[in-house]
């Protein structure tokens, strides 16, 4: 497995040589955006303190396991303002525990793993189309996902396929991608925040956004998975739905620039009900028992980034969702506030390297704490009973990069204090190493 990892990333850094001619920067239109990212992941937790263990814990002994992903992002103009986007992108490893024990996992590449072995899939097939609302224009540069041209400053857009939600709704600069920022799945956006997705992290739907050069506005209609952290996605429309919106303010501070952003969310799904798993069977209570009639839950999150200098920036977090129903897509987690710093190297003469620091608090609703209590499980945590306490977690990181090949090597360290909201478990200090390549 190792090897094939190793193998892989060697081929991705040639193939990323090969191409930086064409990646040069230009501020003319292209027709054409290629590019490609390789990460592996390796953690590691010494033994912790767990009276008892359950059948979704962390393990109290394990050895260190591995993660890896690649993907290829192309794109294509196809006529005016309008784009198609085609993401194939291969997966395999495992994280601690097959990923489970941790609310907020400490591997945030994890939850598009399906198997051990590398597996190929598509990730991402949409199109992309802007419509011109006045006669400013911008440039858009090459990136992921985005070919390099002269757009409105002011549209709206319409954007229709396969996806990741979170390419598109708190997309906060300083705390989103595991493979090159924090590597914790309450890091990576809004914890509490239930967003539609298959067991990889994908949907179908459409996004709608009207964007000016200060502030946008988005909103999105995508399907669920047809159970709790499944691999298909629910073609029912009408029983089964993700709706997402989101309001974004470009702010200023002694010069700096920051972003604000408030985010509401509704699904609705087959959810099992906690109250109602208790009442059914009390002494071992099992929420898919009680999956039936489409069920609700509602919430809101709120993201703030904001530089200080042109070498550092802050980014908080505060998310809440009701806690009646069960968790659906991403993680077990019902309150979340995390704030965090990030350092740009050029402070150190490493201009090209990061340091970044973060903590998070997160929590669960009293329904939901009564159902781990009483010996229930989620599809990520539940130690057989439950001695409640907010689930805190410090993780710092150094990312060194080296340019040349495209590769930047990034220790981590995650300190877990109350894994799974469980006071009689940890705390537990998790080491990882990250290579990521992109070009």
């Amino acid at each position: 497995m190792i090897r094939s990892i190793f193998s892989i990333l060697l081929l991705t850094v040639i193939f990323c040589n090969t191409h930086a001619q064409i990646a040069a920067d230009s501020i003319a239109s292209r027709n054409w955006s290629l590019h490609a990212q390789a990460t592996s992941i390796w953690q590691y937790h010494p033994s912790f303190n767990a009276p008892y263990t359950g059948t979704h814990s962390l393990l109290k002994d394990e050895s260190g396991k591995v993660s890896f992903t690649a993907t290829v992002f192309a794109g294509r103009r196809l006529w005016k303002y309008a784009t198609l986007y085609f993401n194939p992108e291969v997966a395999g490893g495992s994280g601690l525990s097959s990923a489970m024990g941790v609310a907020g996992f400490p591997n945030g590449e994890t939850f598009r793993i399906g198997s051990p072995k590398l597996k190929l899939y598509l990730a991402r097939l949409y199109l992309e189309q802007k419509f011109a609302l006045g006669a400013g224009k911008e440039v858009e540069t090459d990136d992921l996902n985005q070919v390099q041209q002269h757009v409105p400053a002011r549209y709206i857009s319409v954007r229709a396929g396969k996806f990741s939600i979170a390419d598109f709704f708190d997309n906060n600069s300083y705390s989103h991608d595991p493979r090159s920022q924090f590597m914790n799945w309450s890091l990576m956006s809004n914890g509490a925040w239930d967003y539609p997705a298959n067991t990889r992290g994908y949907t179908v739907g459409a996004v709608v956004e009207y964007h000016t050069p200060n502030w946008a506005t988005r909103i999105a209609m995508t399907q669920m998975p047809t159970y709790a952290n499944g691999p298909v996605l629910d073609d029912h429309i009408g029983k089964a739905y993700g709706l997402t919106w989101e309001g974004e303010k470009n702010i200023t501070m002694n010069k700096q620039p920051g972003t604000i952003r408030l985010l509401l969310f509704h699904s609705l799904a087959a959810m099992g009900n906690y109250k109602e798993a208790i009442q059914k069977d009390p002494s071992t209570p099992d929420i898919t028992l009680v999956r039936s009639v489409p069920r609700t839950k509602n919430g809101i999150g709120i993201s703030i980034e904001q530089a200080i200098s042109k070498n550092a920036g802050i980014f908080i977090r505060s998310s809440w969702n009701d806690g009646r129903n069960e968790t659906w897509a991403f993680t077990e987690i019902d309150q979340s506030v995390s704030a965090g710093m990030v350092w740009k190297g050029e402070a150190w003469s490493r201009r090209n390297d990061a340091l970044g620091t973060a903590i998070v608090v997160n929590g669960i609703s009293g329904p939901h704490r009564d159902y781990l209590k009483a010996g229930g499980s989620g599809f990520i945590i539940g130690d057989g009973a439950l001695n409640y306490g907010h689930e805190a977690i410090f993780e710092t990181y150094y990312k060194f990069n080296i340019p040349a090949i495209f590769l930047s090597i990034s220790p981590d360290y995650q300190f877990v204090l109350n894994p799974a909201y469980n006071k009689d478990r940890g705390p537990v200090h998790i080491f990882g190493v990250r290579a990521h390549v992109e070009w």
